[in-house]
């Protein structure tokens, strides 16, 4: 007798890439994002994890990106008093200050940190969750940080907004970074907000765009032995790694869903984990990530301890 499947199993082949220990990562986007990028810097890999916060939309992820390339500064007029904070309008809100020169601070140190972590990495992270955007005064914005509705526009990119936007931008990329592979994922988080039949719009023109922006005539990953490294590509990739599919089509049972039944569980992140590790890393870096993840589990369950019995 067969036996009997309850997934729909989403097949994830090796990338033809890999990262290791010797992997620099930059991550961008929203905050399943910084799911994967926090585990990765669990497991001990160099990441640089969302400098400007959790962005949604491709507009800003690319404003950010360019930003971090070319190391251009925000100033005070990319800022805005409210609410008794100064918040930057490319910034996520845990960015926000007191006052305009610590916000400009924070921002500018974070964002020097990730140029020179970007001029290192052979892997940058991009994450989109949204294709709905606001604008303020005909500019796209991060982040509304709870200014009145009145002041934005709002509206939906289309494909070919975000395709024209990040087509010239992936090359500007390849020129100044010849060794950095891109990898797209879309973040399989319901922006309820939006409705649930904006949000399949929204996600629907997101992977739509991805589509034609990542490389289709990509040769087959190539395995070495146990223990080696991945063999490189001659030319950097941009590449796809299907999270949305994951969690939506694999995992599409509430049990993997949080009680606000829009984001996933732990158990749900933990899958997704699992097959970025083995699309990405040999046998023997999944071994020393898995070591990595338990030793700093258990040297913080250590510190716990230490305090709790003082």
């Amino acid at each position: 007798m067969q036996e009997i499947e309850f997934h729909t199993r989403v097949g994830v082949p090796a990338m033809p890439f890999g990262i290791d220990y010797a992997t620099g990562i930059v991550s961008l986007g929203s905050c399943f994002s910084d799911e994967i990028g926090m585990r990765l810097r669990e497991s001990d890999f160099h990441v640089e994890q969302n400098p400007f916060g959790t962005l949604y939309n491709p507009a800003s992820i690319a404003a950010a990106l360019r930003r971090i390339m070319y190391n251009r500064e925000v100033g005070r007029e990319d800022l805005v008093e409210y609410g008794g904070l100064w918040h930057s309008w490319h910034h996520h809100g845990s960015f926000s200050r007191p006052t305009a020169e610590e916000c400009l601070e924070v921002c500018n140190s974070r964002l020097h940190g990730a140029h020179e972590a970007l001029k290192q990495a052979r892997l940058l992270l991009v994450t989109f969750g949204s294709a709905w955007v606001y604008e303020h005064e005909g500019a796209v914005v991060a982040n509304c940080h709870k200014l009145p509705q009145d002041n934005f526009v709002r509206r939906c990119m289309t494909v070919d907004d975000i395709v024209s936007l990040w087509r010239p931008l992936l090359e500007e990329v390849h020129a100044c970074y010849p060794t950095l592979h891109i990898l797209f994922t879309v973040s399989p988080i319901r922006h309820i907000g939006d409705g649930l039949h904006g949000n399949q719009l929204s996600k629907s023109t997101l992977l739509l765009a991805v589509d034609e922006l990542v490389d289709h005539d990509l040769p087959p990953a190539k395995r070495k032995k146990k223990g080696a490294k991945v063999e490189e590509p001659e030319r950097p990739v941009t590449f796809y790694f299907p999270s949305y599919e994951i969690v939506v089509d694999e995992l599409r049972d509430y049990r993997f869903y949080g009680p606000d039944m829009v984001h996933p569980t732990d158990l749900a992140v933990d899958v997704v984990w699992d097959r970025f590790q083995r699309a990405t890393m040999v046998p023997a870096v999944r071994e020393q990530a898995h070591f990595n993840a338990k030793q700093k589990k258990r040297e913080h369950h250590v510190t716990i301890n230490k305090w709790s019995v003082r």
